[in-house]
């Protein structure tokens, strides 16, 4: 039972579970922790599970699970402790925090989801990596700006480039307000002005040495005038 320890650990506070209560999808948390989650979410009148995020309407009502409790009892009594995880980082000023961790010192977010709309540390962002359910999540590094890549009308990802009207918009979009405009996937599109980028600083550079040259040049023939003055 020692090798698997980490399965009756709390995904929110990592320690040992304490009075565990298992939510409809599956994942098990300590009383406390998962009721502190859900009390920051009240005026939302949404509940999520902080793992997978699958959304509970209205607020679930949590029973304590004797079986768990029986194992972690049982864990105890060994002398089995939940281990820290390793090399904790936690968040500070300019830092993304991640939107699981709970207390007051919250762990640096290293990647955020696109289709959870969250971000996580090493620790929370297991799930992703390990769960087929987040199999088709997007991945990217952590960004506090969240919000931006997502449109405001359909919630939906801005992945797609209108050149026609020159902004981000969703694949919804394209079938809406932008039907027939000209549009790119925004990777081609990035790729592209990344090209163009490219280019045009290539022609600073080449019109930059050029100058250079004609001042090289410029220099050498009024050295040459003064040496023929004298």
């Amino acid at each position: 039972m020692a090798e698997n320890q980490e399965l009756f650990c709390c995904s929110i506070c990592l320690d040992l579970l304490k009075d565990p209560v298992t939510t409809a999808c599956g994942h098990s948390y300590c009383m406390g922790c998962i009721k502190e989650s859900w009390d920051q979410d009240v005026l939302k009148g949404v509940y999520s599970c902080p793992q997978c995020r699958q959304i509970f309407t209205p607020r679930p009502v949590l029973n304590r699970s004797t079986v768990l409790t029986e194992v972690v009892e049982k864990l105890k009594k060994t002398g089995l402790q939940a281990a820290p995880p390793p090399a904790l980082c936690y968040a500070g000023p300019g830092d993304v925090v991640c939107d699981v961790c709970s207390g007051t010192r919250k762990q640096k977010a290293l990647m955020s989801c696109l289709a959870c709309l969250a971000s996580y540390c090493e620790t929370h962002l297991q799930p992703h990596y390990e769960s087929p359910a987040f199999k088709k999540h997007k991945l990217v590094k952590a960004t506090a700006q969240l919000q931006e890549k997502i449109c405001s009308h359909h919630d939906k990802l801005l992945e797609v480039y209108c050149r026609t009207d020159q902004q981000c918009i969703c694949l919804l979009c394209v079938m809406d307000e932008h039907k027939g405009h000209d549009t790119v996937s925004a990777a081609a599109e990035r790729t592209e002005k990344q090209r163009q980028l490219g280019m045009s600083q290539q022609k600073v550079q080449q019109r930059f040495q050029e100058r250079k040259k004609e001042l090289k040049e410029l220099q050498q023939a009024v050295e040459s005038f003064k040496e023929g003055g004298e």
